[in-house]
């Protein structure tokens, strides 16, 4: 505000107009009728209440002003506090930003707005009022001015409770939108453990709090209607419980009538709209500011440190991985020096990979190193949000790595012509089934290959119930897992030997997702990485690997239920049975 003072100067030349308005209405009534119609000269009247309503025509184009004028004060605060929140949430990771941009800066922004206005209203109304009652009689202040002081003074003292209460409402909602943030991606993780009724019960104690916030705040609006009430209808109470004693002292019948005229007309309602605009408004944008200023300064310093902890500290174990077989790996090398011939190249390398969302987000995938010979079955589990499709999209070439390489085959990603992806959405396009099978393909695929490939991933009962190759597929009509065997079985005939299947079976049971996955293991020179969410899944790889934040554990399944926690507990939370060894 004060470097736009500028602004502050029109917006008060501007009110003084609306104001103008106020003052002639309660004054122009009162000479209307002492040296008009009371007075027998109706001419006189007339042109008082003439003046009156270009007073009003007056006042509305100052209003239309002042909103114009309004915004320049408003729109640049609320880019401020945009740019701020943004630099906050991207520099520092701030979880907290998503929900500053979207809800407190529009808060913010709003209410300075509400608060601006009605402020500003009730300051020149109230102005143009008190001083149009003391130009008809200074005896009218006596009457009118002590109950409006006092509902103000009422109303004052109840915004520092106002905006504790709306602080707590505010705190109350951002705790549980944090919650079900947090649980909305995890709820099939949360149906596989069981553990429904535990999340239900915390998400229940949440809005069960916010509830209570609720209702706290809303139990003082009884202060506001009382403060209401002794500032802006007791002083039209006491000029009518008084009117013979003022007509006794000197006021006139024409006064009196502008004194009501100036409470009824004037004041309560600019109070009115100062105590619910500034009641609820006022203390929402002191709470949001304060709390957008303060969460800025407060979060200054620890992203600095956190940034500094992995050095600061020793490794864990596991923060670089070398996740292929080693035994595998010796076996491969001694085999190619044996022979004299050259050792071919890893089918997947990652070298110190560093990836995070935003600039100073936390990592990811930090220092991350990953080698996999060709023909490899690597099997990826972790919590929901751990990175697991984040690593694959990176495999994929569909996010860049900060630091570090990544490789396919030996040549840098994105290696399109050697990978292909399987996201958990399967893509279904309608057309014939033929040409959603070749779309991978740089022409059509063979009926033959066609036919043995749907065999071999298990698409041939839905081909035959179709209608064959040449069948004319309309996605809305097929089943979630339906359309997940058409995006198998297109990505079976990919040319290229890398398959990415991130969660691409999550829709079919058990056997059919077994089936789709021993043939992707089994096509020639192939290479496979799946993102389990089934325990059978994760045993039929070769090799595992947990994904725990900071902490990485890679090896079979036996070698894992010894050496990681996580893995016992996603193992316990995915079934109580143990699952067959792959034959």
């Amino acid at each position: 505000m004060r470097e736009r003072w500028r602004v502050l100067v029109r917006l008060g030349a501007w009110s003084v107009l609306e104001a103008g308005q106020t003052f002639l209405v309660g004054y122009a009534l009162a000479r209307a009728l002492d040296t008009g119609f009371l007075a027998g000269n109706a001419r006189t009247g007339l042109l008082w209440l003439g003046a009156a309503g270009l007073a009003v025509c007056a006042g509305a184009y100052g209003t239309g002003r002042v909103y114009g004028v309004v915004a320049e004060l408003v729109e640049p605060a609320r880019d401020r506090l945009v740019t701020a929140v943004v630099a906050r949430g991207v520099r520092e990771a701030d979880t907290g930003a998503l929900s500053g941009l979207t809800q407190q800066v529009e808060i913010a922004r709003d209410t300075l707005a509400g608060v601006v206005m009605v402020t500003r209203s009730f300051l020149f109304t109230a102005a143009g009022a008190l001083i149009g009652l003391f130009s008809l009689a200074p005896l009218l202040l006596t009457v009118v001015l002590p109950p409006l002081l006092a509902g103000v003074a009422l109303f004052a003292a109840t915004l520092g409770p106002l905006a504790r209460r709306q602080e707590a409402f505010l705190a109350a909602d951002e705790a549980l939108a944090q919650d079900l943030g947090a649980l909305f991606p995890a709820l099939r993780d949360v149906t596989a453990a069981g553990a429904e009724k535990r999340v239900a019960d915390a998400v229940g104690e949440r809005t069960d709090a916010e509830l209570r916030a609720a209702r706290s705040l809303a139990r003082w609006s009884v202060a506001r209607v009382a403060a209401l009430a002794v500032g802006g209808e007791l002083p039209a109470v006491l000029l009518l419980v008084t009117a013979p004693w003022l007509l006794g002292h000197g006021v006139t019948p024409g006064a009196l009538v502008g004194a009501l005229a100036y409470v009824t007309q004037s004041l309560l309602p600019a109070l009115n709209n100062l105590v619910h605009g500034l009641g609820t408004g006022g203390s929402r944008l002191t709470v949001v500011l304060r709390r957008l200023t303060r969460d800025s300064q407060l979060r200054e310093a620890p992203p600095a440190r956190e940034r500094e902890e992995p050095s600061d500290r020793p490794q864990q174990a596991g923060t670089r991985h070398t996740t292929a077989s080693p035994l595998a790996t010796r076996a491969h090398n001694t085999e190619g020096k044996a022979a004299g011939r050259p050792q071919p190249p890893p089918a997947l390398s990652l070298t110190s990979v560093t990836f995070a969302y935003g600039p100073a987000g936390q990592p990811v995938l930090n220092d991350f190193d990953l080698t996999l010979p060709e023909g490899s079955h690597l099997a990826v589990v972790g919590p929901s949000g751990i990175g697991k499709s984040t690593l694959t999209a990176l495999v994929a070439g569909l996010l860049t790595p900060q630091h570090g390489t990544i490789r396919v085959y030996d040549h840098p990603v994105p290696a399109r012509q050697a990978t292909v992806l399987i996201p958990q959405e399967a893509y279904v396009h309608t057309g014939t089934l033929a040409e959603n099978l070749s779309l991978l393909r740089n022409g059509p695929v063979p009926e033959a290959e066609l036919l043995a490939a749907a065999d071999a991933v298990g698409l041939t009962p839905l081909l035959s119930t179709l209608g064959g190759p040449g069948a004319t597929v309309v996605p809305a009509e097929l089943s979630a897992g339906e359309r997940q065997l058409i995006a198998l079985t297109r990505a079976y005939l990919c040319p290229a030997p890398l398959a990415l299947l991130d969660e691409a079976t999550c829709h079919l049971d058990p056997e059919a997702e077994a089936r789709a996955e021993r043939a992707f293991a089994a096509r020639p020179g192939g290479t496979l990485i799946v993102v389990a969410h089934r325990i059978s899944s994760a045993r039929r790889a070769e090799r595992i690997l947990v994904m725990d934040g900071a902490r990485t554990d890679c090896g079979t399944h036996g070698e894992l239920l010894r050496s990681s926690d996580l893995y016992r507990d996603l193992a316990g939370g995915w079934t109580t049975q143990p699952a067959p060894l792959p034959g």
